[in-house]
């Protein structure tokens, strides 16, 4: 229906479309963002593999929501990226776990709920120092490719 076609006239801002246009609606939306790192654990009290030093490759996966701007943005992806890599990546990315987290078995479920903490805390000081109002909605931490821990935001605000 829809054939290649070389875009001939570039669409411009209040020629062709409008500032109030770019806002299309008042919906709460809800943006993910995935990042990787390398680390090193082991478990305590725990009779299996894992008792030992290993390490692996994790995944975690961002919901973040709010309402979109003026402009149809609800967060730059950036944004999260930088939180990311400020606040939360040089506690994990190619560290030993067990000393860098607080005192806890570093298990995906106890690591998953750190990790959410941690996003939580900085979307919170930019909620204060802006207009926007931005929350956690979930974080997935995988352990291996087929294997998670999820936490969400209503299971953080039930206890």
């Amino acid at each position: 229906m829809f054939g290649f076609r070389i875009v001939e006239k570039l669409q411009k801002i209040g020629q062709d479309i409008q500032k109030e246009d770019l806002k299309y609606h008042q919906k709460r939306v809800m943006v993910s963002k995935e990042f990787t790192f390398d680390a090193a654990h082991h478990l305590h009290e725990y009779e299996g593999k894992c008792k030992n030093l290993h390490g692996h490759t994790y995944t975690v996966v961002f919901g973040i929501s709010g309402f979109v701007d003026e402009i149809g943005i609800m967060i730059d992806f950036g944004d999260i990226k930088e939180i990311w890599k400020e606040y939360i990546e040089p506690s994990l990315d190619h560290r030993y776990l067990n000393e860098m987290l607080p005192l806890m078995n570093t298990t995906a479920e106890n690591m998953v709920v750190w990790i959410y903490e941690q996003m939580n805390e900085a979307l919170q000081h930019r909620n204060q120092s802006g207009s926007q109002q931005f929350r956690v909605e979930f974080v997935r931490l995988f352990e291996t490719p087929t294997s998670y821990a999820e936490v969400k935001r209503e299971w953080m605000e039930d206890e």
